[in-house]
């Protein structure tokens, strides 16, 4: 699928490839993806296991580096930037969801929660303050001082969102965010996630299997062959 690109696109790549080469062993997952994400957009991206979804999305986020072709998230080019200024990049304008929510197991909900805000050295009180406002918007105000292991896997799927959220990122990134879920609590998580679209407007871009989820997002993509186009 080809795109003229905006360069006022929220996030946006352009002839993005992805190649894994280890010994014998030379694949190609991604050839030339170009997309743009404007904010309040809701993306699903679907697609086999192995298509290379998840690649995608890290290239996105820059968790990786593509083997050619660009990103650019607010106007910026990954690869022009070092590390150090990657991850201010994103710290500042992205949120993170994954189907294993990926939380401290010592740590409280609203320690998890905040853990974003102290990692760029917000003061502990007004972190604190903001990561709790986020549980009570995901309605887990009542939970902040329980552990992961104290939560039910839906509550803990919440968590995770508050977490991406609290930053009040431009854009989210969520890989399977509903996976481990049963389907009242993922229509449920879900449903939270595009009303922070409508409210907030917040772009999500997910990869997901559930094609119930993905007919609600605003465009629905699908990478097949390395390639993505609209889904049918």
């Amino acid at each position: 699928m080809s795109e003229v690109v905006d360069r006022q696109s929220l996030l946006a790549c352009t002839g993005l490839t992805k190649r894994f080469t280890e010994g014998r062993l030379d694949v190609t997952v991604l050839r030339g993806i170009d997309l743009q994400v404007q904010r309040g957009d809701t993306v699903a991206i679907v697609g086999a296991s192995g298509s290379g979804k998840s690649t995608l999305l890290h290239l996105l986020g820059g968790l990786d580096a593509p083997s050619s072709g660009s990103v650019t998230l607010c106007g910026q080019a990954l690869a022009d930037l070092d590390a150090a200024a990657q991850g201010r990049l994103r710290n500042a304008h992205l949120g993170f969801v994954y189907q294993f929510h990926h939380l401290l197991p010592e740590f409280s909900a609203l320690d998890n929660v905040a853990m974003p805000l102290t990692i760029r050295r917000d003061p502990p009180a007004q972190a604190g303050a903001w990561a709790l406002e986020m549980l009570r918007r995901v309605g887990l105000g009542e939970r902040a001082v329980h552990r992961p292991s104290e939560l039910s896997g839906g509550e803990r799927q919440r968590v995770a969102i508050a977490r991406a959220l609290v930053t009040r990122p431009d854009c989210v990134l969520a890989d399977e965010p509903t996976g481990n879920l049963d389907r009242s609590t993922a229509d449920g998580v879900f449903d939270l996630m595009l009303q922070l679209a409508r409210d907030q407007g917040t772009a999500f871009v997910l990869v997901t299997h559930d094609a119930t989820l993905a007919a609600k997002c605003s465009r629905r993509l699908r990478l097949d062959g390395g390639v993505l186009r609209p889904a049918d």
